[in-house]
């Protein structure tokens, strides 16, 4: 393998050792309200940007999806406010994400013949959607939101115990980077990039393309699951506010920040946006005005790199090649004409 080629997997191993010994590195607040929470923010960012670098779709209904997934696991475990239903907290992990990847794969049956600004409206509406069933049905979720929720005995109390629920998450980051990594170099992510770039084509090919767009929502409606579960047992609660429009904004905003068309960007923006977040809070200038201020940061990123900081780190790269390239060029002219 050429030195180029194991630059990435350096760059990984050295992240995942970074990840593995941050809990030594870092107090317990760091770890927990930050790092955490962006780990499972950056699994939210992936599905989104998974359907719009492999399917050109820019989907506004993720937040919608661990909702539902969020939701149904506090409904089926011990929680104040919720069902009195008891499960065990695995198998009620499991049936979240088994009714999320349902509704994602209803979802994708519906909108997989749209384009555009109509896919990304119908998503939107979505999103709405779940926002206001749960709010209605306080059946579901409760006056305040379900609070409380059980957690496994793996977890513990991030409060008290932030390391185990860092784990988990540092771990499920991992996985679904490498799933998603390993499925789009598979045929159906082959497949589902010829969707995206030329569908017509693709029909005459004999692909059924409506069937890859479903299959793909149902895929990121699984990933966007697993966040939905790990932000339950981040908060400790559930609430309509936690998926409510400025949610889902904000999850646009940190894809875009980090890199709309790049897997790693989910978890770059991620970070950036709640360490922005934390840092602000003590500015009064900003603090009571965030969402003016991160909303600066995304045009400011928009103008300078449309590919987000990821995009920023590969135009640096390529600058820099070039750069060297010219300067060779240079001194072999001038070692020519001398």
């Amino acid at each position: 393998m050429s030195p180029a080629a194991l630059r990435p997997w350096i760059a990984g191993a050295a992240l995942v050792a970074l990840g593995l010994v941050a809990p030594a590195l870092f107090s317990d607040f760091y770890l927990g309200s930050i790092i955490t929470q962006a780990l499972w923010l950056g699994i939210a960012a992936s599905s989104l940007i998974f359907l719009a670098a492999y399917g050109g779709w820019v989907s506004l209904g993720q937040t919608g999806l661990y909702g539902i997934s969020g939701f149904t696991m506090a409904n089926l475990v011990l929680a104040d406010g919720g069902s009195s239903v008891a499960w065990n907290p695995w198998l009620a992990v499991i049936a979240a994400m088994a009714v999320t990847v349902v509704v994602g794969l209803l979802l994708g049956a519906v909108s997989s013949r749209s384009e555009g600004i109509y896919f990304l409206m119908l998503t939107l509406a979505f999103s709405v959607i779940v926002t206001l069933f749960f709010e209605k049905v306080t059946s579901l979720s409760g006056f305040g939101g379900l609070n409380n929720v059980d957690r496994p005995d793996l977890i513990g109390n991030p409060v008290q115990e932030p390391t185990r629920l860092y784990y988990v998450a540092l771990v499920c980051a991992l996985l679904v980077y490498l799933l998603i990594r390993y499925v789009t170099r598979k045929p159906f992510g082959i497949a589902f990039a010829g969707v995206r770039d030329n569908p017509t084509r693709m029909r005459a090919l004999g692909f059924n393309v409506a069937l890859h767009r479903t299959l793909a929502f149902g895929f990121g409606a699984f990933i966007a699951s697993i966040a939905g579960v790990l932000a339950v047992w981040w908060n400790s609660s559930i609430s309509p506010g936690a998926i409510e429009i400025d949610t889902v904004i904000d999850l646009l905003v940190i894809a875009v920040i980090g890199g709309l068309y790049r897997i790693e960007g989910a978890w770059i923006g991620a970070f950036v946006y709640v360490i922005l977040d934390n840092a602000t809070r003590q500015i009064d200038l900003i603090g009571a005005r965030f969402n003016t201020f991160i909303g600066l940061v995304f045009l400011l990123i928009v103008v300078v790199s449309p590919g987000g900081l990821a995009g920023i780190f590969e135009s640096a790269r390529s600058f820099a090649r070039r750069a060297r390239g010219r300067s060779i060029d240079e001194t072999a002219v001038g070692g020519t004409g001398t």
